[in-house]
């Protein structure tokens, strides 16, 4: 069977994950030290593990609704409006997902058309845009620049925008920049589209993880328009160090939020029901462990950006999540042949900026979802590379 010609023609069009590439060749490899997953090395709270345990010893292990179940959206609503000043009601304007990868897509889907535009602010990470194409949608990308400290503004917006523009990404705290959008430059986006009936993504799945007194705004959050065209998504894995029990969620206006959950029940039915007695106890009960996550993410952040910017890896300092995006165009390599040496001659992994879209290229994401001796072992190899190169080009 010629099974070229059986497959979707969209779906063939879109390369694999550039992230996967370096992940597949360090697999390989003995004694990698890698820098390049997107995941909390911290072990999920105790008693949020307790939680799903005693779920699964007490048998409770049947479905749950479609939205999931009453009690976690109950959590959630108070939790949004306990952290970001959210307010939706849990029966009919949120849904539980699997992950937030799962609502993302359900929010593409439920709104995109053939011939729609999708505006994405690059670089970012990479599930938006090959999920806007497969719903047959284009997609533009805005190119944040660093001397913007990676943040989207609103006269960027303004030039995007055409007459086929139907939804803006907002990805924000940013992987893999680190960026976050500050108050003033939400409500001057906010300001653009006033008026409009563009709908807004906005990614928070980093909404905790903000660090030197700059605390994650919601765009939702600021006004009734404002609240009226976001889709807000968000979920458990980075924040509570949940990844692999897969449990996100999706908030937003009631008619969107509807046609989510028909398209969930279908597609999925409903998320894991230990994974959901698990939630309630995060985000009722672990606003204490995240603080003490958070604090060592904020001293890991601070020793990669004072070593890069010392080793003349020129790095902007980022203020979310737990991404630095330092600069190697000093060294002449392009970001996959940085990636590559490194990877080959140091046996250190790190993400090259060109796998995360426009304006990547020239950088590298480097994760501190990692202990400091691991930092400080791979920040050694990454001198010692760099002085090699330095030495040979003299």
């Amino acid at each position: 069977m010629d099974y070229d010609k059986l497959m979707s023609r969209e779906l063939m069009s879109i390369p694999p994950s550039g992230i996967r590439k370096f992940f597949s060749i360090a697999e390989e490899m003995k004694d990698v030290i890698s820098l390049g997953v997107g995941e909390p090395d911290f072990t999920t709270p105790w008693i949020v593990r307790r939680a799903g345990i005693e779920s699964l010893e007490r048998g409770k292990t049947w479905y749950s609704s479609n939205a999931g179940f009453q009690e976690l959206r109950i959590a959630i609503s108070e939790y949004l409006k306990r952290k970001f000043d959210l307010t939706y009601d849990y029966k009919t304007e949120m849904f539980v997902s699997v992950g937030g990868s799962e609502a993302i897509d359900m929010a593409m889907r439920a709104v995109l058309n053939p011939g729609d535009e999708v505006l994405l602010p690059t670089p970012c990470f990479v599930c938006y845009e090959p999920i806007a194409r497969m719903c047959g949608a284009t997609v533009t990308p805005i190119v944040l620049r660093e001397e913007d400290d990676f943040s989207l503004t609103a006269q960027q917006l303004k030039d995007a925008i055409s007459e086929k523009t139907k939804l803006l990404v907002l990805p924000f705290p940013n992987n893999p920049t680190g960026a976050i959008l500050e108050r003033k430059a939400l409500e001057e986006i906010a300001e653009v589209l006033r008026g409009t009936d563009i709908l807004v993504l906005s990614d928070e799945i980093y909404a905790e993880l903000t660090y030197g007194g700059e605390k994650h705004v919601a765009p939702a959050s600021l006004s009734e328009d404002m609240w009226n065209r976001t889709i807000t998504i968000n979920g458990f894995s980075k924040a509570f160090a949940m990844t692999g029990w897969r449990l996100g969620y999706a908030c937003g206006p009631a008619p969107l939020i509807t046609q989510m959950v028909k398209m969930h029940q279908y597609a999925i039915m409903c998320a894991p029901s230990t994974a959901q007695y698990a939630g309630m106890v995060a985000v009722r009960d672990c606003d204490d462990v995240v603080e003490e996550m958070r604090d060592e993410y904020d001293a890991r952040r601070r020793l990669l950006v004072r070593e890069f910017n010392r080793m003349g890896l020129h790095c902007f300092e980022p203020k979310g999540a737990f991404y630095t995006f330092p600069s190697i165009k000093s060294t002449g390599l392009t970001s996959d042949e940085f990636c590559e040496k490194l990877l080959y001659e140091k046996k250190i992994a790190v993400i090259p900026g060109s796998a995360f879209g426009p304006g990547g290229e020239g950088h590298i994401r480097v994760s501190y979802s990692y202990s400091l001796n691991h930092l400080r072992r791979a920040l050694a190899g990454i001198e010692a590379f760099l002085n090699e190169r330095s030495t040979g080009a003299d």
